[in-house]
């Protein structure tokens, strides 16, 4: 078991390298590389569990919001990138929790375009023009 705890400890300790983690999620991480890591060598199947990189209520932040999927931070989450995972938005959405309307972008710039938006005041033309 000490070799395959040497293991995951490597693995883990490239994965916090990458990205912030706590001390729960390399815990965690550690133990279930490690159980998974034996399991392989005893020739032994591994159940895939579905990873979650980052808490949903966490992911969309000032600046950046972060791919529930594979952790990575963006200023919006692109379909490009979601199709990357084999999700929709609406079914990344309904995945981690977020409601259908909820926008897929950090909160600087969902301000920005709010801002401009109002700026704009599209729905007074539009109705200018019926007229």
């Amino acid at each position: 078991m000490e070799e395959y705890l040497k293991q995951a400890l490597e693995i883990v300790k490239a994965q916090a390298s990458v990205r912030t983690m706590t001390e729960e999620e390399i815990t965690s991480m550690v133990q279930k590389l490690a159980t998974g890591i034996q399991t392989i060598a005893d020739g032994g199947v591994v159940e895939a569990e579905e990873q979650i990189a980052c808490e949903p209520q966490k992911a969309i932040r000032e600046k950046s919001i972060i791919c529930c999927v594979c952790g990575k931070s963006f200023k919006i989450l692109t379909k490009k990138h979601l199709a990357s995972h084999d999700l929709t938005p609406a079914e990344y959405r309904e995945k981690f929790g977020y409601k259908k309307n909820c926008p897929l972008v950090c909160k600087s710039l969902q301000r920005e375009r709010r801002k401009k938006m109002k700026e704009m005041q599209l729905w007074t033309k539009r109705g200018k023009k019926k007229k």
